[in-house]
């Protein structure tokens, strides 16, 4: 893994040993309370394997990049330029891969450029937060008061990261290294997603989309993945037995080979 700057955003990299087998390279976008660091685990290297060039950023105020003094500041459109700034240095637009707000952050991506191919993992529906927070409300009211005091810089325990982000068995050593790397998010992104930012729909460019979602997902359940998958008019794959944090569970590997063949099977 090759880390570096990008105009003060923190890219991490991984290149295929020997011969690239594609000329596209991969970049992923975290979500909420995260960084890049979340792709580094499994993905990046895989991909990397797999024959593409494999990069992932973190948005301003997240992981190393810049921006950590005036995190509530930072808007979506800010983190739509973050990644604009690091596809402009790869120098070719790459096959986007969004998770949660990430996958919201491609979306306003796409109204503004064209890209290969994207894929919205657990992603923010274009609609936008509220029936997800409607959904947690009801069905996990506990969980909503825990993650709305981490939005505020707060402490939460280990627990409350296991139910946000996993399905199946974790490490209790590896779920301390995650809580240890998770942060606040900015308050004012968390705005722009429920109601003052939403994807404009007519204005965006359609490249071929995979949406995938999480049968066990406290955070954006299945039913908003469908829902994203059908306003965009393309099929949805819910993972049996996952989490939110698809990319870290102890299956991982499934949501990357579903990635890979969709990737092979469109061409790209």
């Amino acid at each position: 893994m090759i880390k570096r700057e990008v105009a003060g955003i923190e890219v991490l990299s991984c290149a295929p040993k020997g011969k690239t087998s594609h000329a596209t390279p991969v970049l992923f976008v975290h979500g909420a309370f995260a960084g890049a660091w979340v792709w580094d685990e499994h993905f990046l290297p895989y991909f990397a394997k797999q024959g593409y060039h494999a990069h992932a950023l973190s948005l301003r105020g997240h992981g190393t990049s810049f921006g950590h003094e005036h995190l509530d500041a930072h808007s979506v459109h800010d983190y739509v330029d973050d990644l604009a700034t690091v596809v402009t240095d790869l120098g070719v637009a790459p096959i986007l891969i969004g998770h949660s707000m990430g996958g919201f952050v491609v979306q306003k991506y796409l109204e503004r450029h064209p890209v290969p191919a994207t894929v919205l993992m657990c992603s923010v529906p274009p609609q936008g937060l509220v029936a997800a927070q409607f959904s947690m409300l009801f069905q996990k009211p506990g969980l909503m008061v825990e993650l709305n005091r981490l939005l505020g810089g707060e402490d939460v325990s280990l627990d409350i990261l296991r139910e946000s982000l996993f399905a199946q068995d974790i490490p209790q050593a590896t779920l301390e290294r995650y809580y240890r790397k998770m942060q606040p998010e900015s308050q004012r992104a968390i705005w722009d997603m429920s109601i003052f930012s939403l994807p404009m729909l007519n204005r965006m460019h359609r490249p071929p989309m995979l949406v995938l979602g999480a049968e066990h997902d406290n955070l954006m359940p299945a039913f908003l993945v469908q829902s994203t998958a059908q306003t965009y008019g393309v099929p949805s794959k819910i993972f049996k037995g996952l989490g939110h944090g698809v990319m870290l569970e102890k299956d991982w590997q499934h949501v990357a080979d579903t990635v890979l063949e969709w990737l092979v099977a469109e061409e790209i």
